[in-house]
């Protein structure tokens, strides 16, 4: 019996591996964003451009149920003036109000929509946790406390590196995309040089579009990242003086006993 479990114990293990190794992802680059490291913060225009990218680009097909609307005014965010967050989600698609029975625009207190149906992308508001942990062996993660490759990289990625040959597999067209596993996507490139104009004066490149919107679903799925950071400092700090503290006390309390000889 324990002979049968070691030997289907020891086939899982290799199945899972070359199953893990088979969907390992394709070429992601390290980028060095602002909100990286214990010390890197968000950046609050990067976090608005990105904004605008989602919105223009990226909302037609992919949703961000998860987030509330009033979010954007905060503080570790976009920033965005209440004003403004208001006339934002008004623009926003409606929302069915079971209290009313009918549709009506959204508020601030919503989240934003949902987008579904046919053709329709997944939902981007955890998606740059979902991809942080495939950069390491076998999506450990290794990568993303290393060299800090994560989520966002990945996304950056995803977004530049279509090299515009297309192929069709059982009706469906396909796209080559060096980043995305099998090398292969049925999501065209969404994005082109001067497809959205900032108005900071920011180049609307690919590349710097793709950073903005990376950095913005970053902030979407971890909207409280700059609070945990500074929580964690203060408790490492915390740590370092009682550790210090508890070494003085125990050096002191034992200090009249070293040297002198033990009695039986």
């Amino acid at each position: 019996m324990l002979k049968a479990f070691a030997i289907a114990a020891v086939t899982a293990l290799g199945l899972s591996g070359a199953a893990m190794a088979a969907g390992e992802g394709g070429h992601i680059e390290d980028v060095d964003f602002s909100f990286e490291g214990p010390f890197g913060s968000f950046d609050q225009f990067q976090l608005q451009r990105g904004l605008q990218v989602y919105t223009e680009v990226c909302s037609a097909c992919h949703g961000l149920r998860y987030v509330p609307i009033r979010t954007l005014s905060d503080d570790g965010g976009p920033g965005l003036p209440e004003d403004q967050v208001r006339a934002y989600a008004t623009n926003l698609l409606p929302v069915f109000d079971e209290s009313i029975g009918e549709e009506r625009d959204r508020e601030i207190t919503d989240h934003f929509p949902t987008v579904s149906g046919m053709g329709m992308g997944p939902d981007l508001s955890l998606m740059a946790k979902a991809r942080a942990g495939f950069h390491g062996p076998y999506g450990l993660g290794i990568n993303q406390f290393i060299r800090g490759m994560g989520g966002p990289e990945y996304i950056h990625a995803l977004l530049t590196s279509y090299t515009g040959e297309d192929q069709e597999q059982a009706g469906t067209l396909l796209h080559e995309n060096t980043a995305f596993p099998g090398g292969w996507i049925s999501m065209a490139a969404p994005l082109s040089d001067d497809q959205v104009t900032f108005e900071d004066g920011t180049p609307a490149t690919v590349d710097q579009m793709s950073m903005d919107v990376a950095a913005f679903l970053m902030w979407t799925a971890e909207p409280k990242l700059m609070d945990r950071k500074s929580v964690g400092l203060v408790a490492v700090l915390f740590l370092l003086v009682l550790t210090v503290l508890l070494y003085l006390v125990n050096k002191r309390l034992w200090a009249p006993h070293k040297g002198k000889p033990l009695h039986r």
